[in-house]
């Protein structure tokens, strides 16, 4: 292969790489910045703090989807949001990316494809958490082998925020990000929720919430509407599953199936002197017509940020044979 330059090299890492976000782009931008302005080191202050005014210029007049999965957001997304809806400082934004964003961009940059050995150290050397020293190699290219390489990035970024942008609602995405932002604004960080399985299970009793059968095995606690847009742990959306079944369902929308069952559960909590029914009125209605408005409000939402990405459950599902239908307390509810 030694026919191939190091611009042929940089080209296959932007190209070839396999982006399911856009962090080999803003790595890149950033290592062309330095590299054009003579510098041989990047302390990991600095590659943070460029590395975030990257995101924030890119999202501030016209944002696009900056990772495949509609149902989340990359961590640069998020962390710009919060700079710019003024829930963090500058420092703090920078302090969050030097921690949170380059546990793999960094070390998976001088990729090919699934190759490291193609490329290896060839433009930098990492340090990881204290600096990135740039090669000889890759700061004897110039100023017009940067501009060039600098265009290459430029391209595939936009390239990557329309692929991405498909996946995306069918909707305007910033009507999408809108969404986001007004569960951001009261949402708060992921807590444990093992403690809530016995309450949960005798409400849904011995059953998954998916499949409607019996629970065996590991027991997990899901969010029906995905957390990653909801941005909270409240009870009216969680459930109990099979493992397997939590995987297949992911980060996708439910079918409206599941939410009637999620409302019917909900009312279970309500039909009984848990304390919990308390605050499920008081976030969802204090009459059974509001609470299923108010979730199926929460229902269109998550359609106007995760459109086509969707999961209506397993083929064998069916609820004439869900035991949940069956137990003592769904039925009365429903009488």
């Amino acid at each position: 292969m030694s026919e191939f330059t190091p611009s042929d090299y940089w080209k296959g890492v932007i190209l070839f790489g396999l982006n399911n976000a856009t962090y080999k782009m803003g790595l890149g931008k950033v290592l062309l910045k330095h590299a054009k302005a003579g510098a041989n080191r990047i302390s990991w202050e600095d590659l943070s703090k460029d590395f975030l005014s990257e995101y924030v210029n890119r999202l501030t007049d016209d944002p696009m989807p900056q990772q495949t999965n509609p149902a989340r957001r990359a961590v640069m997304e998020r962390i710009a949001a919060d700079l710019m809806g003024n829930r963090i400082s500058e420092s703090q934004a920078i302090e969050r990316v030097a921690t949170d964003a380059f546990n793999d961009v960094v070390p998976r940059f001088q990729t090919i494809g699934t190759d490291k050995s193609i490329v290896k150290n060839l433009f930098y050397e990492p340090d990881l958490g204290k600096q990135l020293v740039l090669t000889d190699t890759f700061l004897s290219l110039g100023d017009e082998g940067f501009a060039e390489l600098d265009q290459e990035v430029d391209a595939r970024w936009n390239l990557l925020e329309g692929a991405f942008s498909i996946n995306q609602s069918q909707q305007n995405y910033q009507l999408a990000n809108d969404v986001r932002e007004v569960y951001l604004a009261d949402g708060y960080e992921r807590k444990s929720l093992t403690d809530n399985i016995p309450f949960l299970q005798g409400y849904q009793g011995n059953t998954c919430f998916y499949c409607g059968q019996r629970m065996e095995g590991q027991i997990h606690v899901d969010h029906v509407l995905p957390r990653q847009v909801i941005n909270h742990d409240e009870v009216w959306n969680l459930v109990l599953s099979h493992s397997d079944c939590n995987l297949l369902k992911g980060d996708y929308l439910v079918g409206q199936h599941f939410i009637e069952k999620l409302i019917q559960r909900n009312e279970n909590i309500i039909g009984s002197n848990h304390p919990w029914k308390h605050r499920i009125s008081s976030q969802l209605g204090n009459t059974s017509k509001r609470r299923r408005d108010t979730l199926a409000a929460h229902y269109d939402n998550m359609r106007s940020v995760l459109g086509r990405y969707y999961w209506g459950g397993s083929e064998l599902y069916n609820p004439e044979t869900d035991e949940f239908y069956r137990r003592f307390i769904t039925v009365i509810n429903n009488s």
